[in-house]
């Protein structure tokens, strides 16, 4: 670590939100740093006006990545184009990886729409592009969030989680040599949502239900597996339903053992406790610990999960309206993108009630991310 490093950590307190940029257009969902600090981030096409659904942040404002032309999408071109991408993650070689969910307006999928799209950060170009088999993302699968284990094959592994809110949900394992995926846990109970009987989020004081125009109740969030994380030793795989409080693990080894079948695969679940409320977004780091973000408390948590910890309190702010993903930079911070996602019209009686501007932050952690290669 530079000197210069180390004066700027100490200028910015632990656990204090810093603001890196605001967003006046629509609803940001991942967030994602290279090696060298550059700032990626995506926006899937949920209603809003997306001109294009990845982009790169320079001197505080989003310029289309890797170029516009990608950004248009194609109905006849979907796997050339990017058609709804929900999360961005540059991997531990320094490559991004752009997770395309193919499900504008969370419509079914199509072969070619639900993809991993890989560049190289030093030219700026698409280098590889994996196609998911219909029986792996299904026409309902709503393809969330991914991490990266690069030690493991001849290039490496992808995990994937489906939050489908329509169908089953589980994880994708995808072999990043020859791009052959398989799911496993396939609609396991810890890859669900829980039952309205037994859960029911509370955010900014209300009851988190999809709410009719006429003002009656609706329906709960459904939607599945989410929150994503890789252990510091790649030995287990974290992942929480979004409707839920729960975190869950499984075996990696057991995830890409094509030999055994889900009941084996099932076997390795691990129930890690209470996450002290809802979240959406996960995260490591090499220490071994797990961050969650929180969005019933406005909260970032974070769980020793190596030392058999409890869960800590990394950052509270009223401005984090509904913390979504989170990612850990090698300059020691966690970011965190804040979308307002509850105030949608959808869960509003048919009202807007997101205020502009949309913000990412970040949070001095001192810690370092797997690098897993």
């Amino acid at each position: 670590m530079t000197d210069q490093l180390k004066d700027l950590r100490a200028e910015q307190p632990l656990g204090q939100l810093e603001e890196v940029a605001h967003f006046h257009g629509p609803m940001p969902t991942g967030v994602t740093v290279s090696h060298e600090g550059r700032i990626f981030v995506n926006f899937p096409k949920w209603g809003d006006d997306v001109e294009y659904t990845v982009a790169e942040v320079v001197d505080g404002e989003t310029v289309a990545y890797p170029n516009q032309e990608i950004n248009r999408s194609d109905p006849n071109n979907l796997a050339g184009t990017l058609i709804s991408v929900q999360s961005v993650v540059v991997d531990p070689a320094n490559r991004l990886w752009i997770l395309d969910t193919g499900s504008p307006l969370f419509q079914p999928t199509e072969y070619g729409g639900p993809k991993l799209v890989c560049v190289d950060l030093a030219t700026d170009t698409v280098v590889k592009t994996i196609l998911f088999a219909q029986d792996v993302a299904l026409p309902t699968s709503y393809l969330n969030d991914v991490r990266f284990d690069l030690r493991r094959g001849k290039e490496g592994v992808a995990y994937l989680t489906d939050s489908s809110d329509q169908g089953p949900n589980g994880i994708v394992v995808t072999d990043l040599a020859t791009g052959e995926s398989w799911r496993r846990l396939h609609d396991h109970p810890s890859t669900k949502a829980e039952e309205l009987s037994d859960f029911v989020p509370v955010v900014e004081g209300r009851p988190l239900l999809q709410r009719n125009p006429d003002g009656s109740a609706g329906s709960a969030i459904a939607m599945g597996s989410d929150g994503i994380a890789i252990s510091s030793d790649g030995g287990r795989l974290y992942y929480c339903p979004l409707a839920s409080r729960q975190l869950y693990s499984v075996s990696t080894a057991a995830l890409v053992d094509r030999s055994l079948d889900d009941g084996a695969v099932a076997a390795t679940v691990t129930e890690d406790g209470d996450k002290g409320g809802a979240g959406d977004g996960l995260e490591s780091d090499a220490a071994g610990h797990v961050y969650a973000t929180n969005y019933e408390h406005n909260a970032i948590l974070r769980w020793a999960s190596a030392f058999g910890g409890a869960w800590e309190t990394v950052a509270h702010d009223p401005r984090l309206l509904w913390p979504d993903t989170l990612s850990l930079a090698r300059d020691g911070y966690l970011y965190v993108t804040a979308n307002q996602l509850h105030r949608q019209s959808d869960y509003q009686n048919g009202k807007d009630l997101r205020v502009k501007p949309y913000t990412l932050f970040r949070i001095r952690v001192d810690a370092e991310p797997v690098l897993l290669r």
